[in-house]
């Protein structure tokens, strides 16, 4: 179970250098292997998941019917902009520049660690993303958050 938030440079060839933290933890889960696509709901994040946890999330998405234009736009976003990724000996791993392009990551991105996959973002889009959703949660908060003991 992946959590917390950490802020990191991109290096010169577009490397994000995985946090200490997690790398024995990957190692164990997925032997290093992993799989970048594009988040499915937020334009400015891409989504990082375990290669196994990957490939369950990949067949559930193709299991969709392909008539629905939905469907066909959500596996083009996840199944078909995927790729293959695995740290190198410095724990960094290279995000596709065409991956980085689109949610405009530069120089600094922010990891968050979100249950079972990550979540990387442009650090100054996510901070925009909060100051948005800032009072939109209490708001907005659907029957299953109130159940939540916070």
């Amino acid at each position: 179970m992946y959590f917390g938030e950490t802020a990191i440079n991109l290096d010169s060839k577009g490397r994000l250098a995985v946090p200490m933290r997690y790398r024995d933890a990957i190692k164990a889960q997925c032997k290093n292997r992993m799989v970048l696509t594009y988040s499915a709901f937020d334009s400015g994040a891409l989504w990082l998941y375990p290669e196994q946890t990957w490939e369950n999330i990949r067949d559930e998405v193709m299991a969709l019917p392909n008539f629905n234009p939905s469907h066909r736009s959500l596996q083009r976003r996840l199944v078909g902009s995927a790729t293959a990724v695995e740290p190198d000996g410095s724990g960094r791993i290279l995000l596709p520049a065409s991956l980085r392009q689109v949610t405009s990551l530069e120089k600094r991105v922010v990891m968050l660690g979100m249950g079972t996959r990550f979540e990387i973002w442009n650090e100054n889009t996510l901070n925009i993303k909060r100051a948005e959703e800032e009072g939109s949660l209490v708001d907005h908060a659907s029957e299953e958050m109130s159940r939540l003991v916070l």
